[in-house]
């Protein structure tokens, strides 16, 4: 997240200017190698950095390495009791279901959960709730079409599909224009 957890090569000159501590931090490899656990292979990643598939989808180029289980940690207390706690937990859903991989959430204040590799909660914390969610998970290890594709291609045939189809549509347009005599 740009500002949030790197700055942007751009910007450096206003952190190095403001004298501002840790200021120097810079982003990290994105596919990050997984931690071995018990036979698991667990990929963290914090607050919304579940947001971005395709960067979660550059770990599983090769299948031996790839992760097991997704691991968020976050600290949403920014957001209150709003709509971001839903929001966070129906992303992270979205991705145990589209890399087919259980989802393990901890969070301060909000879903605190354990979500199966169908995107399904089977377990949460109140929200607000101080405690431990106790539960067991079992890793995936089937790579789903969606992850061999991000993996590899990320989603630049989506972008290009999503710039052709409005030029295609114009050129069609353009061709069957009427003619005045």
């Amino acid at each position: 997240m740009p500002f949030g957890e790197f700055i942007p090569p751009l910007f450096k000159w206003f952190t190095r200017m403001m004298n501002i501590p840790l200021g120097d931090f810079n982003r990290g490899d994105v596919g990050q190698a997984s931690f071995p656990w018990r036979g698991e292979r667990l990929a963290p990643n914090i607050c919304y950095e579940d947001l971005f598939g395709e960067e979660l989808g550059a770990r599983f180029l090769d299948p031996a390495t790839a992760p097991t289980i997704f691991v968020n940690l976050s600290n949403i207390a920014w957001f209150g009791d709003t709509v971001a706690i839903d929001q966070h937990l129906h992303i992270s859903r979205m991705r145990a279901l589209e890399f087919a991989r259980p989802m393990i959430r901890a969070t301060n204040t909000g879903a605190t959960a354990i979500i199966d590799a169908q995107g399904q909660v089977t377990q949460m914390l109140p929200r607000h709730t101080r405690g431990v969610l106790v539960g067991d998970v079992t890793g995936g290890r089937h790579i789903t079409p969606y992850a061999w594709w991000v993996a590899r291609l990320q989603l630049w045939p989506l972008w290009l599909l999503a710039l052709g189809v409005p030029l295609l549509a114009a050129l069609g347009r353009r061709r069957q224009a009427p003619t005045y005599n």
